[in-house]
């Protein structure tokens, strides 16, 4: 009996986190559409070419990935899409060693922040 309490709540735990992972992502990736020409000049700013195609890839793997892991859709597959795309605009938004002051710890807190959900991507690949 005690077993299947705990079990019935590692389920409801990964139900959540799936629901909370996969909607941040989502819902960055909607935000992301209202923020597009600030984040496409950005983005140029770096010198990735195309910025315009690349933001809208972006926010397109943003908004399903993040649906998939929502709905349950082929977890690991979109969990693995997440996590490369992190590892490409990470160093893109929060490229701290360009920066001083306030804003370089602003983007020091991003760029650990963007870490910490890469482990959460992992284990939510791992319990697949």
């Amino acid at each position: 009996m005690a077993t299947d309490i705990i079990l019935a709540g590692a389920e409801s735990a990964a139900v959540a986190g799936r629901l909370l992972l996969g909607g941040a992502f989502a819902f960055a990736g909607l935000r992301n559409i209202v923020n597009r020409s600030l984040l496409a000049s950005l983005i140029g700013a770096r010198r990735v070419p195309l910025p315009a195609v690349t933001l809208w890839l972006g926010i397109v793997l943003q908004i399903i990935a993040g649906l998939m892991i929502v709905c349950g859709i082929k977890v690991p597959l979109a969990a693995l899409v997440l996590l490369a795309f992190l590892v490409a605009a990470t160093p893109m938004f929060n490229n701290f060693w360009d920066h001083q002051g306030l804003d370089r710890a602003n983007r020091i807190n991003g760029f650990v922040a963007n870490i910490a959900i890469a482990g959460g991507i992992l284990g939510l690949i791992g319990q697949a």
